[in-house]
């Protein structure tokens, strides 16, 4: 058997990325440090007053244009772990409220955003030996060897394991400390997209909350986006929305306190006529979208056998994640 590929990171790109290398007949082993997959196609689940309760507080839905991620879509919708969402939407400029024209039908993951990638982790154990993923497995060193790449990790310190390529799906600014002394070029790329910060609140109530509309555009203040999370096909549990700060806001105010963060969203939901919550949890995406996101695809070195990919090389969102690792796994196999 050839030597595995290794991939680092579990979202969608990553994923997308090695279910198309499997499928090109490679040995793929992939890594994420978190305790599952999904990256920003994320989703909290937890316990308190209100119940049991999820909400997703990362991306919120996806669309697909794509023709090959139009018929990733149909195969996800087949499974039951994506639906079309026929959110009632809105939009506020601080002044008056307007209805945005939205041509193209969004889509979310079922029961929650992260099953589209809970999917795919089980497509790739269906390959048997010619795949291994490890969870919380922070990657803080890669070396090269005349047999192979070499991988480093904090929990588990240096693997025996040597790598014939390795591909880095994770957001740009984790890239730098990975490539600078072994792949400048491509750390250089990295440092050429600006990643902004998000901060998330995420709501409980005991009842439905009596607002038109299931999402909300604001173009005003600290947010930028608001949802009604339950109105989400497959949802079940309490009332929960989600509150997204704005990027520039989020950036002027990503070191502040999560309860500071938490009573000025709750402020400016409140003069939308958003009612005060049972319960309210904030998160901290350091690294949520890029601005402007970069239109490379991905990128491969093939000399080094090294490649990024992820939704800031090619366009952002969440249809670019997938293309992006879809089109490295095509150069790869090409190699």
């Amino acid at each position: 058997m050839s030597q595995p590929i290794a991939v680092i990171g579990a979202g969608l790109a990553g994923l997308s990325c090695a279910q198309a290398l499997l499928q090109a007949g490679h040995t793929v082993h992939v890594f994420d440090k978190s305790r599952g997959p999904s990256g920003r196609m994320s989703t909290r689940r937890a316990e308190d007053q209100s119940g049991p309760w999820q909400c997703d507080h990362g991306a919120q839905y996806f669309t697909a244009r794509d023709a090959a991620f139009r018929s990733e879509v149909a195969r996800w919708q087949q499974a039951g772990v994506a639906a079309p969402w026929g959110a009632r939407l809105a939009s506020f400029d601080g002044t008056g409220w307007t209805t945005p024209h939205t041509p193209l039908e969004r889509f979310v993951g079922t029961p929650r955003m992260t099953s589209p990638a809970a999917w795919l982790v089980q497509g790739l154990a269906q390959a048997g030996e010619r795949t291994h993923t490890q969870w919380q497995t922070t990657v803080q060193r890669l070396e090269r060897h005349p047999e192979g790449w070499a991988i480093t990790c904090a929990e588990q310190g240096l693997h025996a394991q040597r790598y014939r390529a390795v591909l880095l799906a994770v957001p740009a600014p984790q890239v730098p400390p990975l490539l600078t002394q072994v792949a400048p070029v491509g750390a250089a790329v990295a440092v050429s997209a600006r990643m902004r910060g998000s901060w998330a609140v995420m709501l409980r109530y005991a009842s439905p909350v009596a607002l038109p509309w299931d999402g909300a555009f604001i173009n005003t203040g600290p947010l930028r986006w608001v949802a009604r999370d339950s109105s989400k096909p497959g949802r079940t549990g309490p009332e929960t929305w989600l509150l997204h700060a704005s990027a520039e806001w989020s950036e002027a105010h990503i070191e502040d306190s999560a309860d500071s963060v938490t009573a000025a969203l709750l402020a400016a939901f409140a003069a939308l006529g958003g009612p005060t919550p049972l319960a309210a949890t904030a998160h901290r995406w350091r690294y949520a979208d890029t601005e402007p996101a970069l239109t490379l695809g991905c990128w491969w070195d093939a000399n080094a056998r090294l490649g990024l990919c992820g939704d800031w090389l090619n366009g952002g969102k969440v249809e670019g994640a997938w293309l992006s690792g879809l089109a490295l796994a095509r150069q790869v196999a090409a190699a």
